[in-house]
């Protein structure tokens, strides 16, 4: 009970007077739910299922490198699908607001924005050479996963940018289909048909026979 009553008041806290929400204006709840947003749910699962079994028998073969690779992609995938209609960002944004009003540096919030935004795309950069250093050496349909994550990345660097003038270039919609749309989607097939490829290339591998076999068949 004390440890309840505890939390009770650590989210009280957190809630300012009128906004009705968990934190600030944000609930839990269901963030998107077009139809748009649940397919985009959906592709994520499936691209997160699709990397970690590749990852699975990718390690099989001992290139533990590129599983790792797999596996992280994996669980990337899980946690951007989770927030997709969470909207934890929304939350973050909120609890910094809040904070930043309490603390007293609230007309300095946008400077703190940027240098998180700059440490978000710095991150990104980061993991990018990172990638491109460990799986320098492995097959093409690894690298084409890697391209929709990277482009994921961007996506995700540019929405947490929350600029004015980029939301509008990514909200603009051509015969009904908007910019971000295309990025987010495009990003979770492009992962999705890398592994899909690397699963196919490493199941063809495994039913050729080993060329000892061969020569002892002759």
């Amino acid at each position: 009970m004390a440890l309840c009553h505890a939390v009770g008041l650590a989210s009280t806290a957190l809630i300012p007077a009128g906004h009705g929400g968990w934190i600030g204006y944000w609930s839990p709840g269901i963030g998107d739910p077009s139809p748009i947003g649940w397919v985009t749910v959906v592709c994520y699962f499936v691209a997160a299922v699709a990397c970690l079994f590749t990852g699975r028998r990718v390690a099989s073969t001992q290139a533990t490198g590129e599983a790792r690779f797999w596996w992280v992609v994996f669980a990337g995938l899980l946690v951007l699908g989770v927030n997709k209609q969470l909207d934890l960002q929304t939350a973050m944004t909120e609890l910094g607001r809040i904070l930043a009003a309490e603390q007293g540096w609230y007309e300095y919030r946008h400077k703190v924005q940027r240098a998180f935004i700059l440490g978000i795309g710095l991150g990104a950069a980061a993991a990018v050479l990172v990638l491109l250093r460990l799986l320098r050496r492995t097959p093409v349909a690894t690298h084409l996963s890697m391209l929709g994550t990277v482009a994921l990345l961007a996506f995700v660097v540019v929405r947490a940018s929350s600029m004015h003038h980029v939301d509008l270039i990514i909200r603009s919609s051509l015969w009904g289909i908007r910019g971000n749309w295309v990025i987010e989607i495009g990003g979770i097939l492009v992962v999705l048909m890398g592994a899909c490829l690397r699963l196919y290339q490493l199941r063809r591998a495994s039913g050729k026979p080993r060329p000892a076999l061969v020569e002892a068949e002759r």
